[in-house]
């Protein structure tokens, strides 16, 4: 994954004695009274005043732990730590898809296959060297050479990257309109030939003071190409769940609950002073079908079943407590261009058992949906999946798996699991990381010819109505075909202490840009 990830709770945990635990202790804390629909809260407008030390908790588990900036990040405390530490190229936008970062400005030559990145002339590594366009082409290059290079840089070759005076030069093996939306999450910045890269300088807007066990303290980067942070230091501590990292919260001992989860939001709305903060499209937790020939969901209509047979309603209120929105089989909810109109799918079991029987589907099986528990609801809603086949004939045994046996033997691999998403604006990302025939994280095995072309239509040109199309067309051969059952979509979910001002807004990769970040005094 590209370790945009966010936690999101269900009803269902209030349940367990965890769950009550959370519940009671926020409302103790708070007015009392039922919520309703939690709110946005927007803490006091103020001039930003420089100083102070903000301490974030963030997700995450000892045994996925990484420090390689071009890994698997599939802890958020990893990629929070990686993403203010290292640049990356570009990155989400308050108004564009993509905004300049370590690159200020791009261009692409007339068939929009070769492309130019003009780098900050100011941005220096924390060890006062000057960043050089060698730097960002060897990073690139060694992006792209890990086992999942060519999702992040797609139809990009490392041959392909050059540094060519104060700019990156990327030649793609197809037209791609969109590769500088491509270059957004992981294309973090490394010294040349770095060989030790745990602790390497970076050129983000903050420094590693020390690093422990997944627990890190980052302290401002006066130098940083993008204006001096206004905070003096980030502390950044790793939490195995939710409701601790709530509690700590609670109890003063972090200003900032990254990504909490949908429980403690509900019941943080009647606490005075707390900021609850939602981003809608944040989270796409789909169930992975695998196509390939031999998986039991290979047929078309099989994997139509299963898609007819969720009440995604129901998924919707109970593994997010409303915290979210229903979803209709298509990646990148976020963007402009998506298709709303498409056909929304609702529960038709009938027509479900029919087309398992037409399918030949064996309903005398048991078959097995793997997950994990990286993030809250992900296991529940495998579980709510299961009961809800049921009722079309399909049993299902939930298979929670650790987050290393998962990402190493299932992801990738298996016939029938979970996974997840951030940073959901654009459909064309996910074709060409997810869906595109040959792609580097093709989870469900899927090849199209038509998806295939259509894509490569899309991308490669620049005038409007062609692409409109296309992308029309990409949205409709997915909603009909793919092997994604997208029930719904998650929102993300900060809680802050009153005192913490502008945090950023955006879903995804944005949600980690905290260099605006201030404290009230």
């Amino acid at each position: 994954m590209d370790g945009d990830e966010v936690d999101i709770s269900r009803r269902q945990l209030l349940a367990s004695a965890g769950g009550a635990g959370l519940a009671a202790l926020l409302a103790a804390c708070g007015a009392g009274g039922a919520p309703g629909a939690a709110p946005t809260a927007t803490a006091a407008p103020g001039k930003p005043v420089s100083g102070g030390t903000l301490r974030i908790g963030a997700l995450g588990r000892a045994s996925a732990i990484t420090r390689d900036p071009h890994g698997t990040q599939a802890n958020e405390s990893d990629y929070l730590v990686i993403s203010l530490v290292y640049d990356t190229l570009t990155a989400p936008g308050a108004t564009d898809n993509t905004a300049p970062r370590l690159a200020t400005a791009w261009k692409a030559d007339a068939d929009a296959r070769t492309w130019r990145f003009t780098l900050a002339g100011n941005a220096t590594f924390h060890d006062g060297t000057p960043v050089t366009a060698e730097d960002v082409a060897w990073s690139l290059r060694r992006l792209r050479e890990t086992p999942s290079g060519a999702a992040r840089l797609p139809g990009i070759k490392a041959s392909a990257i050059r540094a060519d005076g104060d700019a990156v030069v990327l030649t793609s093996d197809y037209a791609n309109a969109d590769l500088p939306l491509l270059l957004r999450l992981t294309t973090f910045v490394l010294k040349k030939d770095t060989k030790e890269v745990a602790g390497a300088p970076g050129s983000g807007p903050f420094k590693l003071d020390w690093y422990r066990d997944g627990n890190a303290r980052l302290v401002r980067n006066d130098a940083w190409h993008g204006g001096k942070p206004h905070l003096d230091a980030i502390e950044v501590k790793i939490f195995e769940s939710p409701q601790a990292m709530a509690n700590a919260l609670l109890a003063g001992q972090i200003d900032l609950a990254s990504n909490v989860g949908a429980v403690a939001a509900r019941t943080a709305a009647t606490r005075p002073g707390i900021q609850v903060l939602r981003r809608p499209d944040d989270m796409a937790m789909p169930i992975v079908m695998r196509t390939a020939e031999g998986s039991p969901f290979a047929d078309p209509k099989v994997r139509e079943a299963l898609r007819l047979a969720v009440d995604r309603e129901a998924m919707v209120k109970q593994v997010l407590s409303g915290y979210g929105k229903v979803a209709n089989d298509v990646l990148g909810t976020g963007d402009p261009a998506y298709a709303k109109d498409l056909p929304q799918r609702t529960r038709d079991l009938d027509r479900a058992r029919r087309l398992l029987q037409e399918a030949g589907f064996d309903l005398s099986k048991t078959y097995q949906l793997r997950t994990t528990e990286d993030i809250a609801g992900l296991a529940e809603s495998a579980a709510l999946f299961a009961t809800q086949v049921r009722e079309a004939g399909v049993q299902i045994e939930v298979v929670k798996e650790d987050s290393g046996t998962f990402w190493d033997k299932t992801w990738l691999k298996g016939d029938l699991y979970t996974t997840y998403w951030g940073t959901n604006d654009s459909v064309l990302f996910y074709a060409s990381k997810l869906l595109a025939t040959g792609a580097g994280q093709n989870e469900s095995a899927w090849s199209d010819a038509e998806f295939d072309q259509t894509y490569k239509q899309a991308v490669g040109t620049l005038d409007e109505a062609a692409r409109a199309q296309a992308l029309r067309r990409i949205q409709e051969i997915q909603h009909q075909r793919s092997g994604y059952l997208l029930w719904g979509m998650a929102d993300g979910i900060d809680l802050a202490a009153p005192a913490v001002r502008d945090l950023p807004k955006l879903p995804g990769y944005g949600r980690v840009q905290l260099e605006r970040v201030w404290l009230a005094r």
